[in-house]
């Protein structure tokens, strides 16, 4: 006869599953959805923490060459969107971080398209 693992014995409590419609996966968060479908507010406020620590350090009158290395954070943005299909919509507001964020890096307030 076959011996049942130790966990097999634990005590049969009712246990409660809560149900959320946010999930974190991978560094990515899935949203509740009839299709598949990922959160970008969280990737937008890291971007923007990080963006915002690295101007907050480097104050307005650093060199270009500096400037040009908040690049950088860019990624932090764009970090695993790969798996998620985007809408027009989505597409839109990350055009618009990425677009606020160089009129804030060149201190301009004309759109660049």
């Amino acid at each position: 006869m076959r011996r049942a693992s130790p966990g097999y014995n634990a005590p049969s409590e009712n246990y409660t599953l809560a149900w959320s419609s946010v999930m974190r996966y991978l560094g990515e968060y899935l949203v509740k959805s009839r299709s598949f479908k990922c959160s970008l507010d969280s990737a937008k406020r890291a971007f923007y923490r990080a963006a915002n620590s690295i101007f907050g350090k480097i104050g307005r009158i650093s060199s270009e060459e500096v400037i040009l290395q908040l690049i950088r954070c860019i990624p932090v943005l764009l970090y695993g969107l790969e798996v998620c299909a985007l809408n027009k919509s989505e597409i839109a507001s990350l055009d618009f971080v990425i677009n606020r964020f160089f009129m804030k890096l060149f201190q301009t307030n004309k759109l660049i398209t």
